[in-house]
């Protein structure tokens, strides 16, 4: 086995990434403040192993509240997915994740992209939406609720002011967001095509500026660097 890291997950849902982290040997503590969710996470963890339920550590809370969890430099990888576009003011929340990684720590972000905010309702024939979208970073997901997006060059000017410069971003959602949730492939060769064009397209310039969602990755203590890499898939409703 490799390194064990210690990593923080901040709104980990249904904490699908952060037992797969556990299960790999990590040490993973997870932060949720929705209550279904966090029945649905102890549940999980619940019908782990003995191992995996010693290296899992769930806190109610929210990304706000990091400062009052944990001391500074308490993990190796911070993961934040789908849970800026919720908040309003992100600034003091990055700056809090950023203030528990190492040195050489790892701030994962997924954020949805405010520079192509009309490309979903553009593609979908909702136009006055599409018109929308480029004065204003605010609008609904796929539930229907209320959300905000990120512009790239204000993160990346984010990232460096609190000492977590932007190593690497991605394009998540580049050809497939409108593919339905529920869509079945015909068949495993289908999915794998599907799967390495978004792939290609998620670190590939100008198709990844365009994606629904970004995955940027800063580093503590490293300089900036946009050399490409793999994506993640993200949720239905982001």
């Amino acid at each position: 086995m490799g390194q064990r890291l210690r990593v923080l997950d901040v709104g980990l849902g249904q904490g699908t990434q952060a037992l797969r982290l556990a299960r790999a040997g990590h040490q993973v503590t997870g932060i949720e403040a929705d209550p279904s969710m966090i029945k649905t996470v102890r549940t999980a963890v619940a019908a782990e192993p003995e191992g995996i339920r010693e290296r899992f550590r769930l806190i109610e809370g929210n990304g706000r509240d990091t400062g009052a969890h944990f001391l500074p430099g308490s993990f190796d990888v911070v993961l934040c997915h789908s849970v800026l576009m919720h908040v309003q003011q992100p600034d003091p929340t990055l700056a809090g994740l950023a203030r528990v990684l190492a040195p050489g720590g790892l701030l994962s972000l997924l954020v949805r992209n405010a520079d192509a905010l009309a490309m979903r309702p553009a593609l979908a024939g909702d136009w006055e939406t599409a018109l929308a979208a480029f004065d204003s970073p605010q609008y609904r997901n796929r539930a229907g609720q209320p959300a905000r997006a990120d512009r790239l060059g204000s993160l990346t000017a984010t990232l460096t002011g609190i000492g977590v410069p932007l190593h690497a971003w991605y394009g998540v959602r580049v050809l497939t967001d409108q593919v339905a949730d529920d869509a079945q492939p015909s068949g495993v060769r289908e999915l794998e095509l599907m799967l390495a064009a978004e792939d290609r397209a998620g670190r590939t310039d100008p198709y990844r500026a365009v994606a629904t969602l970004l995955h940027l990755c800063g580093v503590r203590g490293f300089p900036r660097d946009s050399s490409a890499g793999a994506s993640r898939p993200a949720g239905p409703n982001t």
